[in-house]
């Protein structure tokens, strides 16, 4: 630890910029995401605001275990299925993936195309079945 703190010490330049290009890519990649919803959070904007799942894993992973009556477009054909989403555009949508992590692209490509509600729910179908919530085979 002693070591550590006088590299620190002796390489405050490296050292600051390494921190700041840290906090720069944590910057980035929060705003990329979107903004996340607990599992939690993810039902009651279902049952309260009448919010849509769109699940953006393959339909092997769909096929394994999915939220009830979530809707399933891989990420690699989101562009060309915009339109099956078109009557949910007024509507809450939730994005979920399998970990969390490859919604926000997806949220993004939504928000372009005039979606207004848009939100990931964080730690996608792992943290939900963790949770020991219900999925659909």
């Amino acid at each position: 630890m002693a070591q550590f703190t006088e590299f620190l010490i002796n390489h405050w330049i490296l050292s600051g910029l390494w921190l700041a290009l840290v906090i720069t890519l944590l910057y980035y990649l929060n705003a990329k995401a979107g903004d996340a919803l607990s599992p939690q959070q993810t039902v009651m904007l279902v049952n309260r605001e009448h919010g849509v799942i769109v699940d953006i894993r393959d339909k092997k992973a769909f096929d394994g275990g999915h939220i009830v009556d979530a809707i399933n477009i891989p990420s690699a054909k989101l562009k060309d299925r915009l339109a099956e989403l078109n009557k949910f555009k007024e509507k809450p949508l939730v994005v979920v993936c399998q970990l969390g992590s490859q919604s926000g692209d997806a949220i993004k490509t939504l928000e372009e195309n005039g979606f207004t509600s848009v939100s990931r729910m964080s730690g996608g179908m792992a943290e939900w079945q963790a949770q020991g919530l219900p999925a659909v085979k």
